[in-house]
């Protein structure tokens, strides 16, 4: 999971990248760097290592879905409301594919998660 982790990074990088140069704002590059950041850190052979950097990662995740998802529909909403256009489109563009992205990485982890704790609960033995 540590690889997925630094590849979603670099996909928030490289919208925030893409954001600044067509907005000026370029916020998701550091969702990204975190993430790539917590990755590289969870590729250690140290398990209790591991899962910290990766619960931190999910954690960023969650973040960086909920933050640009809750800013974006606001103002989808504020838009259709007011029955105007939105006055900065590919901001709020931006905030929905930095959502899209990161709502999948925590998706993905989540199901890493569960995964990994079945394997665990399989291999203890029953007490009868």
């Amino acid at each position: 999971m540590a690889r997925t982790t630094i590849v979603f990074g670099a996909l928030l990088a490289l919208a925030g990248l893409v954001g600044f140069w067509m907005t000026g704002h370029g916020h998701p590059i550091w969702f990204g760097l975190a993430l790539v950041l917590c990755g590289w850190l969870a590729r250690t052979e140290d398990v209790s290592k591991r899962k910290i950097w990766m619960h931190i990662a999910v954690t960023i995740g969650l973040i960086g879905f909920l933050i640009p998802g809750i800013m974006s529909t606001v103002a989808l909403v504020r838009a259709h409301q007011q029955g105007v256009a939105l006055a900065q489109p590919a901001i709020v563009h931006v905030q929905l594919v930095v959502a899209a992205i990161c709502l999948v990485f925590v998706v993905l982890c989540v199901r890493s998660f569960i995964a990994v704790r079945r394997g665990r609960n399989a291999q203890q033995p029953s007490v009868d």
